[in-house]
């Protein structure tokens, strides 16, 4: 019987590729070669972060959380989020964020879902709420698998009693811990090939007959 699940946020619930890319979109810039030094293993996630904020800093040197939170409130909900939230709750059924993308976005889908566990990737600031240059990994983004299991063991689920919901190769992980595994609008073939099912439709309701076949 399914009780948990658990999504991915960017390009899942939310109608942005990446919430880290709609901050750099927002200042005209792209992290693009770091991107690239990420994907080839060369820097970590802790790196990663650390050349996204100096590439915001060229642009906005004293760049507060509180302005991050302004620009990413522009980020829309997936069509279909909240209709698909509805059902679930009406179900009884545990949900949860857990995402590489950034946690003031993560925790206001949370609030507008209700979704009951939210975890993300953050900021260390100083006492006026300045971006120190040092991020909080809670999600390595491509360790995904190991943070759902810490979930699913402080919350008290079963890999048969989760569903998880992604779109690109690092929800993979996600998967594995699942019974349930579906790719929604599937950027990539990794994803797609490691689904139990694949949604393409830009609309969160269509993962429901998935969820609880009739």
């Amino acid at each position: 019987m399914l009780r948990f699940v658990a999504f991915d946020m960017d390009g899942t619930l939310v109608d942005v590729d990446s919430s880290w890319g709609a901050v750099h979109r927002h200042f005209g810039d792209t992290n693009a070669p770091a991107l690239d030094l990420f994907v080839q293993d060369r820097i970590d996630d802790e790196e990663f972060v650390r050349r996204d904020i100096r590439l915001w800093w060229k642009h906005h040197p004293d760049l507060t959380v509180q302005q991050l939170t302004e620009i990413l409130d522009t980020v829309p909900l997936m069509p279909g989020a909240r209709a698909l939230f509805n059902e679930l709750h009406r179900r009884r059924i545990m949900t949860a964020i857990i995402s590489g993308g950034i946690d003031v976005l993560a925790k206001r889908i949370g609030r507008e879902l209700g979704i009951d566990y939210v975890l993300a990737n953050g900021f260390r600031v100083d006492a006026t709420g300045r971006l120190t240059g040092e991020g909080i990994i809670r999600v390595p983004i491509k360790g995904k698998e190991k943070v759902l299991q810490q979930v699913q063991e402080q919350l008290g689920f079963s890999v048969e009693e989760t569903a998880s919901v992604g779109n690109s190769d690092i929800d993979v992980g996600l998967f594995r811990r699942s019974r349930i595994g579906i790719a929604f609008q599937p950027a990539d073939g990794v994803v797609r090939s490691r689904a139990t099912a694949v949604v393409t439709v830009r609309d969160m309701t269509h993962i429901l007959p998935h969820l609880f076949p009739e």
